[in-house]
């Protein structure tokens, strides 16, 4: 369909249509450039470090699948404790804020923790898309 060269009187525009044209042609480029935030949803307890890593890993995987990974358990533990409960019962509750301004949940590893299952049951709530990954972020169903 396109802009027209025609103003609606009929007489020839190309100011305008240069404009309107320019202003179609970003649109275009910016929904090319759209990427979803994701929330990362993986064991942080037990193994911190090692777990830590792994959520790196996985938010460096979703980078490289087109979308903005979201994963509060590498924020929050700098200036948050999790071994004292009332700290860790912050950083849920601030986790799950951020949930609620994702498109998706993304579930990675085998094992699903006290902390995970409450994101999970969170995103089931809110009806919200949950893709399930293995360690090696490949797909299993959910």
């Amino acid at each position: 369909m396109g802009i027209s060269r025609y103003n609606s009187e009929g007489y020839s525009d190309p100011t305008s249509h240069a404009a309107l044209s320019g202003i179609q042609k970003e649109e275009k480029a910016a929904k090319r450039a759209y990427r979803p935030l994701v929330y990362i949803c993986s064991p942080f307890a037990g193994d911190r470090s090692g777990n830590t890593q792994k959520a790196r890993r996985y938010s460096r995987f979703a980078v490289e699948n087109g979308v903005i990974p979201l994963a509060p358990h590498l924020l929050f533990p700098q200036f948050l404790d999790d071994g004292k409960p009332a700290e860790r019962a912050i950083g849920m509750f601030m986790g799950l804020v951020l949930l609620g301004k994702c498109e998706q949940l993304w579930v990675f590893g085998g094992t699903i923790s006290t902390g995970m299952a409450a994101e999970i049951e969170k995103a089931e709530k809110r009806g919200m898309p949950i893709r399930y990954f293995t360690e090696n972020c490949e797909e299993v169903g959910g």
